[in-house]
């Protein structure tokens, strides 16, 4: 039995509307990661989701202009829904580890990343308009770069050891 993807939003507005969403959505978690990074002292993790979220958001500021919208468009009643708790780029707070290296943050990128590509390939079959079908191929093919540009960043950074998370002095909680 096979499971039916997701249904494409019915207008242009409504599909870049929801990939706007991703945008932000992505692009906020990204920067709360950082915040968390910087907290622990983990300045080298929290540099790269910083840069993270500026991507995400150059990305949503370029949906912004190709629409002409000079803000968020309000969310359309009863209009298309994420098929998940949250939209396919978002990664999860719980994948997060304050130990983290940068080899874990780009895995972790590179796996939202290849979600939101798997999303618009499946926009662009579902899609029962050519404008929205163009537009999830337009973004699935943004996606893939930024896939591919993770991948080579990947390369640049050394992977961790097998002990990464042992920590000598780990935090105290005390009530």
């Amino acid at each position: 039995m096979s499971r039916a993807g997701p249904k494409a939003p019915r207008t242009l507005a409504e599909f870049m509307q929801k990939a706007l969403e991703m945008e932000i959505e992505a692009s906020q978690r990204y920067a709360e990661f950082a915040d968390a990074m910087e907290m622990h002292n983990n300045r080298e993790v929290a540099d790269l989701f910083r840069r993270m979220s500026g991507i995400e958001n150059r990305h949503a500021e370029q949906i912004m202009a190709e629409m002409g919208w000079k803000e968020p468009p309000p969310p359309t009643p009863g209009g298309f829904r994420w098929e998940g708790f949250e939209a396919p780029e978002t990664i999860a707070v719980d994948e997060v580890h304050y130990l983290m290296q940068p080899y874990h943050a780009l895995t972790l990128a590179l796996a939202s990343e290849e979600r939101a590509e798997r999303f618009f390939a499946q926009m662009a079959e579902a899609a029962t308009t050519e404008p929205v079908r163009k537009a999830a191929l337009e973004l699935m093919g943004e996606e893939r770069e930024h896939v591919e540009l993770i991948r080579q960043w990947m390369q640049k950074v050394p992977k961790p050891d097998r002990n990464w998370a042992d920590d000598p002095d780990p935090p105290r909680y005390t009530d």
